[in-house]
Parts: structure tokens; C-alpha cells; sequence
């Protein structure tokens, strides 16, 4: 089942067939070396996993689909030339997204001038949904200003009121994403960028609407950052109950555990925008226990999808993967999957891939007709953000990940545990 590769310069070519020409073709700019790679490589798993099952179904529209994926070395510049190659050059019928916010915002703009339908797998910053493009669907919960509702919501449903912390030192990588988390933490503006608007104004913030006090907040460059252990003992010295880092890898989050680790530090609660991956786990050991961060999947969620025309579940898509790769999934392979699945199911809906058609499909989903994926099921707004959909927390505990908040999507929810007991 594993897909044959051809390598031509950064590009990689996967030509996913039965015997017969692939006649659909789809192409995905990724970073696969550089600052993303982890995190592009697991999304190009992703896709392909779910196109060679397509094609294993006997194909869409009665045609093999050819996964065009290209290396954008986590480089803006050459994600939006590759865009461009595959719409001029390579005739794509439809792209998949690319990941993080840096990379997402200047390709929505030429996918849009293109009219091409721009499924987003992980772009969670609000200005790029602010720029009034059309065909722009997020397949995560929502903008990445709001994670700190669910948050905030989670400390005061589950944690008794003479327990819940009082004050928070909020760190941040100078990084597009990291930067949108913290705007709604902290309640400052949301600025388009083109022209000076505000676009929303977060004030007070999820923390001030909380009653936690922020004591001491940070930001670090975005690349060639080494100065953890300084940080960590910034970090401690505030005495803040709850950290927040918002980080712009899983690999930043590794370093900075480890230095919180390091200078002994004892926060009542440690929330991270990274650190579902295996190899955060793998960096932190023990020092991961209780952290929690939000995720937008969980290998236990009884979501219910679709591939092929067919049930496609998500333990479907656990077990595959398995198959495939010989290990578990985790987030950053089940989103760009998810995205698949829905831009299968637009073009099996419009019954062609005229990416007007397609659009249209899509924003015609709703609670009862929605697109349903292996993150569970989507409609959108205008904007392209998802409707009705919330963000999940989880928390590791004992090496395990476990789904925490909220506590009535599904069974199999574990218990928060809290407070920390140090790192």
C-alpha cells in the first residue's frame, strides 16, 4: 500500500494508480525541510495516505487522482511560486493547503486571484479569514485567537473555584500563529496587514475575562532562539500559578520544558498551542505530565466520515495509518487527511473538479448535510471559518494523551488532572 515516489529537484511526485493513468491531478506545496519539516512531512503522509485510498476504492469520478507535492523548504516565497507552477505549469485540477500561518496567508491570496477552492489544514491565524477571499475553508475548529475561550471555559467548568489560578505568564514565539493565540489571550487587536484596519478588537482578553492576572509575558524570535534556560528562570521568578507558551513548533516546546524541567519551576497549570506529537512526549518524559494544550483530534474520537463514497471512520483512519506507516497518527497526519476527504467530497458533490462548482458545494453544508471527516463534521461561514465546532483540550498523563474538554462531545473523556505537581 505504500506509495511509489519519483524525486525531481524539491519536488516529489506521487503517482497513485492501478494500472491506469492518474487524469485528476492535485497538488500540495509542503515544508518538508526547514523550520515545518516535522510537522510537513506528517501532513505529506497525510495526504497521501488518503488519496492512495481513493484511489484502492477505484478512484473519483471514475478517474485516478495524481498527488503532486512539492518542498517549500518552510519558505512563503517558494510556497506561493510552487502554487503558481502547479496552476500554470502542472494544470491541477484542485491544491491541498499547506501548513502554518506564515506559509497560509500569502498563498490564500494567488489561490484566490486563481479562483481555486483553498482547503486550509493548519492556518488558524484570524487575518487570514479577514482578507474577503472566497473558497477558503478552515478544517480545524476555529481561529487561532479564540483557543484561549476554550481555555478559560475549561479552568472554571472543571476546576473548583478556590483552586483555579490566579495570575499567568503568557511566552510567545515571534511567529504568525503564536502571535494570533496570544492576541486573544491578552486582548489586543487584529490588524489587517494590507491596509491598517482593525479586524477584531480581543479586548480585555480570555485571561482578564477570567480574572487571572498576567504577571509576566514575553516573546522570542522566531528563528535561531536559544535562550531557554534564561527564560524558564523568567518564567519561574513571576510565581505565575499558570504558563502559557505558545510556541511555534513541537520542537520549541520540547526546549522550553526541558528548562522549565531544568530550573525547577511550579506552576499550578501548564497549557502549550503544541504538544500533541509523539515527539514531544519522546523529549519530555515525565516532565510532560498534566500539561495540556488544545488539539483539533484525538485517535479515540468517534468521528464519523467518509472516503470514497464509503464509511470512513476514525478508527478506520487509525488503522490505516498504522498499516501504512508502521505508527500511530496523531494531528498533524489526521487534519491534511481530513482536508482530502473534503475536497473528495466536493468534487464527487459538484461532479466535476470546476472549482466554482466546488466552492459552491462546500458552502452549502450545513448541520444536517455537512462535510464529514475523520475531525468529525464541517459547515463554514463566510469567512471560511467552521461553524459550531469546538476546540478539544487534551492532557498527557502517565505517557498517555488523553481527551479532557469538554466533557459532553463524546464517551471516553478522562479526567483533568490538577494541579501540576511541578516539572
Amino acid at each position: 500500500m505504500k506509495l511509489s515516489q519519483l524525486l525531481a529537484g524539491t519536488a516529489a511526485v506521487a503517482v497513485l494508480a492501478t494500472g491506469a493513468a492518474a487524469e485528476i491531478k492535485i497538488g500540495a506545496s509542503l515544508p518538508l525541510t526547514g523550520a515545518f519539516s516535522i510537522a510537513g512531512e506528517k501532513h505529506r503522509r497525510g495526504y497521501e495516505l488518503c488519496v492512495d485510498l481513493i484511489n484502492e476504492r477505484g478512484g473519483l469520478l471514475g478517474e485516478q487522482v495524481e498527488l503532486i507535492t512539492s518542498d517549500n523548504r518552510s519558505d512563503p516565497a517558494t510556497a506561493i511560486n510552487q502554487y503558481e507552477r502547479f496552476i500554470n505549469v502542472d494544470q491541477v485540477d484542485a491544491v491541498f493547503g499547506t501548513f502554518s500561518s506564515r506559509l497560509t496567508f500569502p498563498v490564500a491570496s494567488l489561490l484566490a486571484k486563481n479562483n481555486f477552492v483553498h482547503p486550509v489544514p493548519s492556518g488558524g491565524a484570524l487575518r487570514i479569514y479577514t482578507q474577503g477571499h472566497e473558497n477558503l475553508f478552515y478544517f480545524q475548529p476555529d481561529a487561532a485567537e479564540y483557543f484561549g475561550e476554550t481555555l478559560t471555559d475549561m479552568i472554571q467548568e472543571l476546576i473548583p473555584e478556590d483552586q483555579r489560578p490566579q495570575t499567568a505568564a503568557v511566552v510567545a514565539a515571534d511567529d504568525f500563529f503564536a502571535n494570533a493565540v496570544e492576541a486573544g489571550f491578552l486582548g489586543t487587536e487584529v490588524v489587517d496587514p494590507a491596509d491598517g484596519s482593525v479586524v477584531e478588537d480581543l479586548s480585555p482578553g480570555y485571561l482578564a475575562d477570567a480574572g487571572i492576572e498576567v504577571v509576566y509575558s514575553e516573546k522570542w524570535p522566531e528563528e535561531g532562539f536559544n535562550d531557554w534556560l534564561n527564560l524558564a528562570n523568567s518564567i519561574k521568578r513571576s510565581e505565575a500559578d499558570l504558563i502559557i507558551a505558545l510556541t511555534a513548533s513541537a520542537e520549541e516546546a520540547v526546549q522550553l520544558t526541558r528548562a522549565l524541567q531544568t530550573v525547577r519551576a511550579e506552576p499550578m497549570m501548564v497549557y502549550y498551542s503544541q504538544g500533541t506529537q509523539t515527539e514531544f512526549y519522546e523529549g519530555t518524559g515525565d516532565a510532560s505530565e498534566t500539561i495540556t494544550m488544545h488539539t483539533s483530534w484525538h485517535p479515540a474520537a468517534p468521528f464519523e466520515g467518509t472516503l470514497a463514497g464509503e464509511e470512513f471512520n476514525n478508527s478506520d483512519f487509525v488503522a490505516a495509518f498504522e498499516e501504512a506507516y508502521g505508527n500511530a497518527p496523531d494531528e498533524d497526519s489526521a487534519i491534511p487527511f481530513a482536508v482530502c476527504q473534503g475536497i473528495e467530497q466536493s468534487i464527487r458533490g459538484a461532479g466535476s473538479t470546476d472549482n466554482a462548482a466546488m466552492g459552491e458545494w462546500l458552502y452549502g453544508r450545513t448541520a444536517d448535510d455537512p462535510v464529514r471527516t475523520v475531525l468529525g463534521t464541517f459547515q463554514w461561514d463566510e469567512r471560511g471559518l467552521p461553524v459550531d465546532k469546538p476546540f478539544l483540550i487534551a492532557q498527557w498523563n502517565g505517557g498517555e494523551l488523553q481527551f479532557v474538554y469538554p466533557t459532553d462531545q463524546f464517551e471516553g473523556v478522562s479526567e483533568l488532572q490538577h494541579p501540576k505537581d511541578g516539572f
